[in-house]
């Protein structure tokens, strides 16, 4: 391999002669699902997609929720979201809730049979009279309709990032329920104006979530990071179909 891919552009490459735990995140996770070869120049090479921009509303939407539930939990009663769609469960609270909403931290699993630490931040977390915790996820967008469902292809990964979530919280020994919710935030355009203003149609989505893809893919992502050479071109991929197209011209 040249000494270009060997640069360690990104870091925390994998090094397969190494016995140290590697630290997998969910988010990379979802890029081996999506081309193992995009996944393999990744953390194997250090070469990554260029970057996409950065989603500052979706942040700001993600922590002003935060707020708002972390102050229905501090009074140990439901949000008016939850009444309003008659669900089963309450802000919960855990001693380790901070930090597994963390970026760059969040709940952790060493898989032992891969040597890989799998992580992923989760957005909230519920508990129902059962004392199961329910796993809460953020969205935010904006579009004429309603969004009452999960319908498109492209939420399929919104689907594996709550499976995800549930899968590593059951690892680290809670008691997980199955369902899980989106709180949908949707932002509205057919306001007269603006007026600095910007209003939201919040919907709950519930998903019943199945884990069981989980464990075979951690194992496959690991022996696409083991291989010597990277995956073939996948055809679905756009960013490696624009880089073959490319490749002749320059």
């Amino acid at each position: 391999m040249s000494n270009y891919y060997n640069s360690k552009r990104i870091r925390n490459l994998y090094d397969p002669a190494s016995d140290k735990p590697y630290k997998l995140s969910r988010s990379k996770l979802e890029l081996f699902i999506e081309c193992p070869r995009c996944f393999y120049f990744d953390r194997r090479l250090g070469v990554g997609r260029p970057p996409g921009y950065p989603f500052n509303l979706n942040s700001a939407v993600d922590a002003l929720l935060k707020n708002e539930f972390d102050f229905y939990r501090a009074k140990k009663e439901k949000h008016p979201l939850i009444k309003l769609y008659n669900v089963d469960a309450k802000p919960a609270w855990h001693e380790q809730l901070e930090v597994w909403r963390e970026n760059f931290k969040g709940v952790e699993f060493l898989h032992s049979d891969t040597n890989l630490l799998i992580t992923g931040a989760i957005d909230d977390l519920w508990q129902n009279s059962k004392q199961e915790f329910i796993v809460v996820d953020y969205k935010s967008t904006s579009k004429s309709e309603k969004i009452v469902a999960l319908e498109e292809a492209w939420h399929n990964s919104y689907k594996r990032q709550m499976e995800i979530y549930q899968w590593l919280l059951r690892k680290n020994g809670l008691n997980v329920s199955s369902i899980g919710y989106f709180v949908y935030c949707n932002g509205k355009r057919d306001k007269p104006k603006f007026n600095a203003n910007l209003k939201f149609e919040i919907t709950l989505i519930p998903y019943e979530g199945n884990t069981n893809w989980v464990e075979e893919t951690i194992n496959a992502a690991y022996h696409c990071l083991n291989q010597n050479d990277p995956p073939k071109q996948s055809k679905d991929c756009d960013y490696c179909s624009y880089v073959s197209s490319i490749a002749g011209t320059i």
